[in-house]
């Protein structure tokens, strides 16, 4: 009997080991001068963080993800009903935000390699400099973002300007200012091989080029780790 206990006890440590070793902690921090408001979405019911909540210069907030979680984080900028990546004027989004919006996005821990997959897109716009550093880990785990201040080089036909500021606030995607297939990768143009980049998705990826530019930017946008956490800034400092 004695040794039947000691067995369920081992038993018992090597499965609260495992749990805690396959929990992900994603921290958020906010390098930006303004406070900035998170919006979270979970693709499971996983909710993180409320689905968001605000983050003053210079704080950061840290969140636990378990196993398979998936979802995307994004800066919602301005006050009130925000300027950009509003999800409805609430504090606790239940829904994604408003495009144009940088988003990193994640799916923790799948298949029999238990990689995470994660990147940062543009596909739907910018609005700030995102930046995704894989804490500890193993495998290729490398650095996904865009540093870049992309407004200011957003032609004037994708621009949103701040109606208080009169600057620009952020940068539409291609696909929501002109809503074409050959933009958006739908119709005929719904394949790899037939969507193709353009004028705007290459100016998303030279002012990024590790960021996804458009819907199939996939070979040079796409990063994975295993077991790792992961520090998710706001206006990374650029090098």
């Amino acid at each position: 009997m004695a040794n039947f206990s000691s067995a369920l006890i081992l038993l018992f440590v090597f499965i609260t080991s495992s749990i805690a070793v396959s929990a992900t902690v994603f921290t958020l921090q906010n390098s930006c001068p303004y406070t900035v408001w998170p919006g979270i979405l979970s693709g499971n019911s996983n909710t993180l963080g409320d689905g968001g909540f605000p983050l003053t210069p210079g704080a950061s907030k840290q969140l636990t993800a378990p196993q398979g979680w998936s979802g995307r984080f994004w800066a919602r900028t301005g006050n009130g009903n925000c300027v950009t990546g509003d999800c409805g004027g609430v504090l606790k989004c239940i829904g994604g935000g408003v495009p144009p919006t940088t988003l990193a996005e994640f799916t923790v821990g799948t298949g029999v390699s238990g990689k995470d997959f994660y990147d940062v897109s543009l596909v739907d716009g910018y609005n700030v400099e995102m930046g995704i550093k894989p804490q500890g880990g193993s495998g290729d785990c490398k650095y996904a973002g865009c540093v870049a201040d992309v407004n200011a080089v957003c032609p004037n036909e994708l621009r949103i300007v701040d109606p208080k500021t009169g600057t620009v606030a952020a940068c539409k995607s291609a696909c929501a200012a002109f809503n074409s297939p050959e933009f958006c990768c739908t119709g005929a143009h719904a394949t790899p091989q037939t969507c193709s980049p353009t004028r705007y998705s290459a100016m998303f990826k030279n002012a990024c080029p590790s960021a996804y530019s458009y819907a199939y930017d996939d070979a040079t946008s796409t990063f994975t780790c295993a077991g790792a956490n992961y520090l998710i800034t706001f206006c990374p400092t650029r090098s």
